[in-house]
Parts: C-alpha cells; sequence; structure tokens
C-alpha cells in the first residue's frame, strides 16, 4: 500500500469578501477529507494575485500544512494571509537579467 496522497481542487465559491476554494485529499484507505481555503476579494482586486493563480497557490499552501503535520493537520479551513499573498507573488516575479534578445555590443562580434 502507498503512502502517497492525491490532492485534488474540487472548485470555488465567490462569497461577499473572499473566494473559497476547496480540495480534497486522500490517503491510501482512509476517507476523503475536504479542505477549505479562502483569499479575500481584496486581493484579486487590488491585482496582488491573478485569479488562474489561485487554486496554485491554495494548494501550495495546503501541501505545506500536510506535510508539517504528517499528512494530518487539525485544522480543515485555512485564510490565507498577505504576508503569503505577497511570498507568492515576489517567488513568480519575473528575474531581472540580461535577456537573450539583449543588442550585442561590438566586443560580441
Amino acid at each position: 500500500m502507498s503512502n502517497e496522497i492525491i490532492v485534488q481542487f474540487v472548485g470555488y465559491e465567490v462569497k461577499a469578501l473572499f473566494r473559497e476554494y476547496v480540495f480534497t485529499v486522500r490517503e491510501g484507505s482512509s476517507d476523503p477529507r475536504d479542505f477549505t481555503l479562502t483569499i479575500p476579494i481584496q486581493a484579486f482586486n487590488e491585482r496582488r494575485l491573478r485569479i488562474q493563480d489561485a487554486p496554485d497557490m491554495c494548494a501550495r499552501k495546503l501541501r505545506r500544512e500536510l506535510a508539517t503535520y504528517a499528512n494530518h493537520p487539525p485544522e480543515t479551513h485555512y485564510a490565507i494571509t498577505d504576508a503569503e499573498l505577497e511570498d507568492y507573488r515576489s517567488a513568480r516575479a519575473p528575474r531581472t537579467a540580461r535577456s537573450s534578445f539583449s543588442r550585442k555590443s561590438s566586443e560580441d562580434y
């Protein structure tokens, strides 16, 4: 029997102040467990997170919680914090490096 866990994004619901993302976690022969993660609507309105990135961000947070608590976290609901939003955004920011399409100097020829 495998100890592998499967994290499945089930869907989301838009509430007045936040978007609620639902995931199901399956592990071996155990019953599936549902987890809910919320992100404030304000984060999307202020462009701190793109809507299409929200499930990935939530899944990453859930996987961290699962890893921290040996796949059995004490909570089933998590709110994404401002600090987590900033960490996610900065991790995905474009790196400032010399582009391969930059103009070559005369020394390069």
